[in-house]
Parts: C-alpha cells; sequence; structure tokens
C-alpha cells in the first residue's frame, strides 16, 4: 500500500509540474515546431544515444570486473530494460537493473549489480560536473538572465562538493574497508537489530569493497573513465543533434550547458523519467540561452523522448523476448522483494522460511 501511495503521490508532482511547465505556452506554436524539426537531425540523435547505451553496458561489464564476469549481451538487455522502467515509474524503477541481471547472467549476484550501480552514479556524476563546469566557462547569460544564471552555477557548485565528497568517501573506504566492516559487524551485533537489515547491510559493503578493487588497477580505473567519458559525450551529441534538428544555431558547449540543466531536472523521481522536472528545466536552460518560450518547451519534449526512446525499443524487444515474464518484471519494482534477492547472497544469514 506504500508503495502505490508514494508512487501516486509522484505521479500528483509530474502532473503539477506539467500543468506548471505548459499553462502559459501557446500550444499551437509549440505544434507547429514540432512539425518543423529536421528529421535528419533526430535520426542522428537517436542513433547516438543507442550507442550510449550499449557504452553504459561496456562500462557496467569494466565495473563488474573485479567481482565476477558478465555477458555484455546481458548487461545490454538488463541496462535497456532497467531504463525502460525508469520512463514507466520513475527512478524506483532502478532496482530492475541489479534484479534483472542475475536472473540472466546466474555469475553475478544481486548486491554485486547494486553496488557497482552506485559506482557508475560517482563516475556519472563527476563526469557530468565536468563538462558542466567546462560549458559555463564559455557561457554568457543574455542580458536581464545574470540571477538565473547564478542560481545555476550554484546548483553546479553543490553538486560538484556532493560529487568530491563521493568520491573521497568510496578512496577512504578502499583503503579502510576491512576496519570500517570489521565495525560495522561489532556496532550491527545487537539483540534489538533486524536480522535480515544486518544481512543485507553487511552483504552490500562486502561487495562494495569488492567492486572498489578496480581502484587497484590502473587498467580498470583508465577504462571506466575512458567509457565514462564516452557515454557522456554519446549524451551531449545527440543533445546538440536535437538543437540543431530546430534550428538553433548553438555551439556544442551550449548544448552541454542544456544537457547539465537537463540532468538536474532528471534526479526528481517523478514518474515518465523524470517527466515535468525534466521539460521545465530543460526548457528553462533554453530559455537562458534566449530561446523562444514556446519552441523551448517543443525542444524538451522531443529530447526528453530521444533520450528515453531507445531504451523503450530495445527494452521492449528484450522483455517480450525473454524468458523473464511481465508479472516477474512487476515484482522486480517491490522493494520488499529486492531485499529478498539481496539478503540470499549473504552467506551468514539463515532464512525464517
Amino acid at each position: 500500500m506504500r508503495k502505490y501511495i508514494k508512487f501516486l503521490i509522484l505521479l500528483a508532482v509530474a502532473i503539477l509540474i506539467l500543468w506548471f511547465f505548459g499553462r502559459n505556452l501557446n500550444w499551437q506554436e509549440v505544434s507547429s515546431s514540432l512539425r518543423a524539426a529536421d528529421p535528419f537531425w533526430l535520426t542522428l540523435a537517436f542513433a547516438v544515444i543507442s550507442l550510449g547505451y550499449f557504452i553504459r553496458a561496456i562500462r557496467w561489464q569494466v565495473l563488474l570486473k573485479p567481482i565476477t564476469p558478465a555477458s555484455l549481451r546481458d548487461l545490454f538487455a538488463t541496462t535497456t530494460v532497467g531504463y525502460a522502467a525508469v520512463l514507466i515509474v520513475g527512478r524506483a524503477g532502478e532496482i530492475v537493473r541489479p534484479m534483472w541481471l542475475p536472473m540472466r547472467d546466474k555469475r553475478v549476484r544481486p548486491s554485486a549489480a547494486l553496488v557497482t550501480i552506485f559506482v557508475e552514479r560517482v563516475f556519472d556524476l563527476a563526469s557530468l560536473i565536468i563538462f558542466f563546469s567546462v560549458s559555463l566557462i564559455w557561457f554568457k547569460p543574455p542580458p536581464g538572465m545574470e540571477s538565473e544564471f547564478n542560481s545555476v552555477k550554484l546548483a553546479g557548485n553543490i553538486l560538484l562538493a556532493v560529487t568530491l565528497t563521493g568520491v573521497v568517501s568510496l578512496v577512504v573506504y578502499h583503503f579502510k574497508a576491512a576496519a570500517i566492516i570489521g565495525f560495522f559487524e561489532r556496532l550491527t551485533d545487537r539483540k534489538f537489530m533486524p536480522v535480515r537489515l544486518r544481512a543485507i547491510f553487511m552483504s552490500l559493503l562486502r561487495q562494495l569493497e569488492a567492486s572498489l578493487a578496480i581502484l587497484k588497477s590502473p587498467s580498470g580505473i583508465f577504462w571506466s573513465m575512458f567509457w565514462t567519458l564516452a557515454l557522456w559525450l554519446a549524451i551531449a551529441v545527440p543533445t546538440w543533434f536535437v538543437l540543431k534538428a530546430f534550428g538553433l544555431q548553438m555551439s556544442f558547449f551550449d548544448s552541454t550547458f542544456v544537457m547539465g540543466v537537463a540532468s538536474l531536472g532528471s534526479l526528481i523521481p517523478t514518474p515518465g523519467g523524470a517527466a515535468g522536472a525534466f521539460h521545465a528545466a530543460t526548457a528553462g536552460s533554453l530559455i537562458l540561452l534566449s530561446v523562444d518560450r514556446d519552441q523551448a518547451a517543443a525542444v524538451s519534449i522531443v529530447m526528453h523522448l530521444v533520450y528515453f526512446a531507445p531504451a523503450v525499443v530495445f527494452g521492449l524487444y528484450y522483455l517480450l523476448h525473454g524468458d523473464i515474464s511481465i508479472e516477474r518484471f512487476r515484482s522486480l519494482l517491490s522493494g520488499e522483494n529486492a531485499e529478498r534477492e539481496i539478503e540470499s547472497d549473504s552467506p551468514d544469514f539463515e532464512r525464517e522460511d
């Protein structure tokens, strides 16, 4: 019941943001802008974004390598299905990836998949901040938009601080993992501590230690950084292509600015792949670049489709042609099911059932 209530609340938030986003738009003008978009540039954007999902799978394989080998085909299938789930239910769909992969590739444990996705997020955030910061060096806000630009710059600085904190924390954990795990083993060895919760928590700590073994390998660090850079280029370039499809004469650095602000909006966990928040953030960034409000709205709608459409296409293919039912897919979105899958990784946990 709590799960459904939370979903309804987030859905209401998405609807409220969409209403706020579209309340003053001239939808006839928006529709006209959509029809005028150049299909050639949109097709190129779709193709490069599709490549980006494949790059995500390659990077995931690199991050899993210190723990276990994994099939690239299964990683790509899981990645697209996972992002299709994000589009359907919002960030709650993130749980699909670490739960789905072990059912396709039995060598991968759920907790291993989960912690590598966490490491992914650190790499992603760090790379996004770099792209975003570089774009701000050359970005000149239009007259009268200085205060809005300062707000965006403040948000970027906060993200940079969070990223640096996360990176430093992971490095410290890597070198002090044994002591930290031992500390939490003693701390959680209490009668009042639920056995299931302790088993899940300790399993995640051990798998995180294993996943950070990549820091011991210079080649592992290089390839993780290389594929992360390639991934964000595979997002920035299609962003630029979409802008070109609408006839907007903007530089590549302008597109990285738009991508950065759009990514901030996508952090809001509303259903539909951050529907509403993504559109408002993307349109807002374009308005800062002196784009007409109605055209900015049209671009944000297409940008959202370009970012997620490949995941839906490939995800539905693998979902319908795989060996896992739709009902099983729905069950993966259950937090209780996720706990059950992860706790099975823990050798010191005895099931009550």
